[in-house]
């Protein structure tokens, strides 16, 4: 028999009712919170195009998830920055020139910005072109500016630190066709066209060596083959009368490797840029190979240099259709210069 100081427990019906409800309230209070949090990860449209933004180098995530709302391509950046914490990835995101779109929603942005997925820009570098072409068009394609990277290609140094032969990294500039973002430095740019010569020029060492040649010499004699012919099947023979003459001791005599030497050439070779013996690339005056490279030199000709035909051609004079003919002899050489220079005239 309870006492009348005994507390009065309350009905199981209202303790449950109590359960209940609070149940609904803790579910109703996470619900809401699950429904801003989708509203503030969600996407600002169904088909909006995408935005171009910069995240600078150093930027903190607040100053990128502030931006990224202020330009509309998240609603939040707040929800950008916690999502970011939650995931595990707020010291990953990756500076560069972005192409988003507020369509894409918070968790796609910040997938874009921790893979650094940058907007990329493409440049044509052809075989046969100089450093200084090249850094022309590196600087019509805003991947960086001419004067700085010819500083670079230039500087004995960076040569050195990129592993290939020589002053410069005239010949090691691979022609190719490149994405690159926009941001790099000359240098990084620089360092992405000779780590893909290095690729290429990987398979060809051991036959290099065979030889007897070192990088230098394989990249200045294609370098030469490619400036003299634009035939793919000639690349072989024209490399092997250069190799042939080597072997001679006698002079290359090679048009291209003179007027890489003559400064602000105006496309008339003169017979007195012929025997002028100032130019160090003069290959009618100087014996063996010039001092460095004259263009930088693609695939098949690099190829041409370690694995030339086998000739016993010393000579080749250009056809007029853009291929050669081949000869042993000086005389048959005088020949050929008579029988297509007198067609070239009659045209």
């Amino acid at each position: 028999m309870s006492t009348a100081s005994e507390p009065i427990a309350a009905p199981p019906k209202r303790r449950l009712r109590a359960l209940v409800i609070a149940i609904c309230v803790v579910l109703a209070i996470a619900l809401a919170i699950a429904g801003t949090v989708t509203w503030l990860l969600a996407p600002l449209g169904d088909r909006a195009a995408e935005l171009r933004i910069d995240v600078a180098s150093g930027s903190s995530l607040w100053r990128i998830a502030a931006d990224l709302e202020n330009a509309g391509i998240v609603r939040s950046g707040r929800a950008l920055v916690l999502l970011a914490r939650w995931r595990g990835v707020a010291a990953k995101v990756r500076a560069g020139e972005y192409a988003l779109s507020p369509s894409w929603g918070t968790p796609r942005v910040l997938e874009q910005l921790v893979a650094g997925r940058v907007v990329t820009y493409e440049v044509v570098l052809p075989e046969g072109l100089t450093a200084a072409e090249i850094a022309v068009r590196l600087e019509a394609a805003t991947l960086a500016r001419a004067d700085e990277f010819l500083a670079v290609a230039r500087d004995p140094a960076v040569a050195r630190e990129f592993g290939v032969e020589g002053a410069n990294l005239e010949g090691y500039l691979f022609p190719e066709t490149y994405r690159m973002p926009h941001g790099q430095s000359a240098k990084q740019v620089a360092r992405v066209l000779v780590d893909q010569f290095r690729a290429q020029w990987a398979p060809l060492a051991a036959d290099a060596n065979v030889r007897g040649l070192g990088m230098q010499q394989v990249v200045t004699l294609a370098s030469i083959v490619e400036k003299e012919t634009g035939a793919a099947d000639e690349r072989p023979l024209v490399a092997s009368v250069f190799s042939n003459r080597l072997l001679r001791g006698m002079r290359l005599e090679s048009d291209p490797t003179t007027i890489y030497g003559i400064k602000d050439f105006d496309g008339n070779l003169r017979r007195a840029h012929l025997e002028d013996e100032t130019n160090p690339w003069n290959t009618y005056r100087i014996t063996g190979l010039p001092p460095t490279p004259i263009a930088n030199p693609g695939a098949a000709s690099l190829a041409a240099v370690v694995r030339p035909a086998a000739s016993e051609y010393l000579y080749f004079v250009a056809k007029g259709d853009g291929t050669h003919i081949f000869s042993r002899s000086y005389a048959e050489h005088l020949a050929n210069v008579e029988r297509y220079q007198r067609r070239r005239d009659s045209r």
